[in-house]
C-alpha cells in the first residue's frame, strides 16, 4: 500500500508516518524543511517538499498513491479568519480535488474535537453534538474542512475523518511544553476548582486508530471518530505529575475562572491595539479549556474501527518526559 501524509513534519503527522513505515508500508510526506522529516526520509520516506496551498504541487503529492492521511492545518486561538481558513480548509479543497483526479482510493482526515468546544463543560460528547455556532476561528474552519472531505464521498472517494482529544507522547511540542515554560516562569494558576476531568490520547493509540481507517471497509466509511483514552482524568492531576517528572513545584495557586475570563479578555483587548496584533499570554478560550471538563464518547470508534486504548495515558507521559529530558537536558 502507498500512503501519502500531509503534516509529516509536525507531531502527529511524523509519529504516524514512521509509524506506517514500520508497518511495511510505502510512504511519502510532505513539508516545508528536510530537515523536519530527515528521520523518516532515512527510514525509507519519499519526501517531496513544497507548500499544500500549491494546488499542482498537492496533484504531483497524491499520484500514484492508494491513500492520503491528511494531517497537515494551523493549529491554535490566536490569528486571522482568513490564515486558519486557508490552512485548514483551502488546503483540505486542494487534498480532496487531488485525491479526485489522481484516482485515490480513500482519503483520512484528522480533524479536532476543537468543533465541540463552546466553553461550557462537557462529558461523554457524540460526534453529533456539534454546537450551533463556533467560538474561535479554529474549530469553525476544522468543521468545514470536515465537510469539504465527506462531501466528497458522492464522488466515489472513500473518507473517513479523527477528532483525536489533546495527543501527547514524545514529540509533543505543544501541550506540555507550553504549561512547563509557563510554570517555570512563575505564570500557571489552576483555574477554578482543579477538579476538572479531560480526555488525553497516547500518540500510540491514535497511531493504531489511523492505521485502522487505512484497512476499515463497509460501514466503518464515511464517518467522524472521536478518538481519546476513553478514561477523563483531573487535568491538574496530569499536570503536576509533569512537572514532578522534572523536579518542578506542583502547581498549588488557585485563580477563580471569572477573574482569569476576566484577565484574558483584557489581554486579548490590549493585543488587538498593539502594532503587530502580538498573540496574548492569556486567552479566554485557553482559561475555558483549563478549567472544565471535556470528554468524549469514543463507542463508535469502537464499534466500527475497533479501537481499543492500549497505550495508558501515564505510560505517554513517561515517554514524553524522556523525550524531553534528551531534547532539553
Amino acid at each position: 500500500m502507498k500512503i501519502l501524509v500531509t503534516g509529516a513534519s509536525g507531531f502527529i503527522g511524523g509519529r504516524f508516518a514512521r509509524f506506517a513505515l514500520e508497518q511495511g508500508l510505502e510512504v511519502r510526506v510532505n513539508g516545508r524543511r528536510r530537515e523536519a522529516v530527515e528521520h523518516l526520509v532515512k527510514r525509507g520516506a519519499e519526501f517531496i517538499q513544497g507548500d499544500l496551498s500549491d494546488p499542482a504541487l498537492v496533484q504531483r503529492l497524491c499520484q500514484g498513491m492508494d491513500m492520503v492521511v491528511h494531517c497537515a492545518g494551523a493549529v491554535g486561538v490566536w490569528g486571522t479568519y482568513e490564515h486558519f481558513h486557508q490552512a485548514n480548509v483551502t488546503v483540505t479543497e486542494n487534498v480532496v480535488e487531488a485525491c479526485l483526479k489522481q484516482d485515490v482510493r480513500r482519503l483520512v482526515h484528522l480533524s479536532s474535537p476543537s468543533v465541540y468546544f463552546d466553553g461550557r463543560s462537557h462529558v461523554g460528547l457524540t460526534e453529533e453534538q456539534v454546537p450551533g455556532k463556533f467560538v474561535d476561528h479554529y474549530g469553525a474552519t476544522k468543521y468545514l474542512a470536515e465537510q469539504k472531505v465527506f462531501g466528497a464521498s458522492e464522488f466515489g472517494l472513500e473518507v473517513i475523518a479523527l477528532r483525536p482529544r489533546f495527543v501527547t507522547g514524545a514529540g509533543d511540542t505543544s501541550i506540555f511544553p507550553r504549561l512547563i515554560a509557563m510554570h517555570r516562569k512563575g505564570r500557571l494558576s489552576i483555574i477554578g476548582n482543579g477538579l476538572n476531568k479531560v480526555d488525553f490520547t497516547s500518540i500510540h493509540n491514535l497511531n493504531d486508530a489511523l492505521f485502522s481507517c487505512l484497512l476499515a471497509a463497509g460501514p466503518a466509511l464515511g464517518k467522524v471518530y472521536n478518538i481519546s483514552n476513553g478514561a477523563p482524568v483531573p487535568l491538574w492531576d496530569v499536570v503536576n505529575y509533569v512537572l514532578r517528572q522534572f523536579e518542578l513545584p506542583p502547581v498549588e495557586r488557585h485563580l477563580p475562572f471569572g477573574l482569569a475570563y476576566g484577565l484574558a479578555t483584557l489581554n486579548e483587548g490590549v493585543c488587538k491595539l498593539l502594532p503587530g496584533r502580538p498573540e496574548p499570554a492569556l486567552f479566554r478560550l485557553g482559561m475555558a479549556v483549563m478549567a472544565r471538563d471535556f470528554s468524549l464518547d469514543i463507542s463508535r470508534a469502537r464499534q466500527y474501527l475497533d479501537y481499543e486504548p492500549r497505550v495508558s495515558l501515564w505510560t505517554a507521559l513517561d515517554e514524553f518526559c524522556d523525550w524531553w529530558r534528551a531534547q532539553h537536558g
